[in-house]
């Protein structure tokens, strides 16, 4: 299994990111896909995740409104479309998956990670 994120940098606040997990090594369409993200400050926070054929998505509460999760089945990769960034939202950003390709709202106990990607939202 392999999770390459990508597409992480420095933004305004307010401004806009869209971050990118590309996926390999298991069977894409198959798995449910999270996205957590870590910061000194706050530690380990659950962030969004996305049913194997992106018909159910789920945020966490500081989320909603303003970060979309997305999936391409056909590039075996997922998105993270974050909007309105906030100093807060600074983080390393990770996707994850469980081994047995289920997910849930809330959950850490993914089996594989991503390296992450540094998102920084700074005037």
């Amino acid at each position: 299994v392999q999770l390459v994120e990508s597409g992480g940098g420095l933004v305004q606040p307010g401004g806009s990111l869209r971050l990118s997990c590309a996926a390999s090594g298991f069977t894409f369409d198959d798995y449910g896909m999270s996205w957590v993200r870590h910061s000194p400050g706050k530690g380990l926070e659950w962030v969004s995740a996305i049913s194997w054929n992106g018909g159910s998505t789920y945020y966490a509460e500081s989320m909603k409104g303003r970060f979309t999760i997305s999936r391409d089945n056909a590039k075996n990769t997922v998105y993270l479309q974050m909007n309105s960034l906030k100093p807060e939202d600074t983080a390393v950003y990770y996707c994850a998956i469980r081994g047995s390709g289920s997910y849930y709202e809330g959950d850490y106990g993914m089996d594989y990670w991503g390296k992450g990607t540094l998102v920084t939202v700074s005037s």
